[in-house]
């Protein structure tokens, strides 16, 4: 029988947004271990999360976020935040992340929001740049592949919403596709970024 207290089923909570018996079923299965434990939760979640990938999200909000220089707006991101009730969409949280990602967004400069949106000849011209760079630094065909695949992901995280970190780390430590995941395990819901738009003064 695993070994945990009522402290630690607590802290796991807090930590992962975890409901108490997904806290003290993850403990028990990992023998305590809180590590462990919020990799269970989170490898649990990431499977709910699959599950509930087909159910339609007939709500939602839009996240807003303005930044003001010199007394005046100067850059303005619109994101929408679907989800499947309007109960969910409705909650401060929710409301609150949607501005919380908006506010990414105007930050961060994604060009897209999941690595499927970003054209293939974009794609395509991306990895034909690391090929050539890497084969100028000396690196044989035969992993010139492997690299091209290693810093493809450099690429989306730099420019897909859901692959960048997010930017406020004392909000959120994690990518802000982990963001919306955690919170769609929290809910309970199908939750997803489905639209962005983003307006900067002097931008080309």
């Amino acid at each position: 029988m695993a070994e945990f207290t009522a402290q630690d089923v607590q802290a796991l909570r807090q930590a992962t947004g975890a409901g108490m018996m997904d806290a003290k079923k993850a403990l028990t299965e990992t023998g305590g271990d809180m590590d462990k434990a919020k990799d269970y939760l989170r490898e649990q979640g990431m499977a709910a999360v699959a599950k509930r990938a087909d159910r339609s999200q007939g709500e939602g909000v839009v996240g807003v976020y303005m930044h003001n220089q010199a007394g005046r707006p100067v850059i303005g991101v619109l994101v929408g935040l679907a989800s499947e009730t309007d109960f969910v969409a409705k909650s401060d949280d929710f409301i609150a992340a949607a501005n919380d990602i908006a506010m990414h967004a105007a930050a961060a400069r994604p060009s897209w929001i999941n690595r499927e949106d970003v054209p293939e000849e974009v794609l395509e011209k991306e990895k034909s740049l690391i090929a050539a760079q890497a084969r100028n630094e000396g690196k044989p065909d035969e992993i010139v592949d492997r690299i091209v695949e290693g810093r493809i992901g450099s690429f989306y995280k730099e420019h897909v919403l859901v692959d960048q970190v997010f930017v406020r780390s004392d909000r959120f430590e994690g990518t802000v596709g982990e963001l919306v995941q955690q919170m769609a395990v929290r809910m309970g819901e199908n939750i997803s970024v489905v639209s962005m738009a983003r307006v900067e003064i002097g931008e080309n």
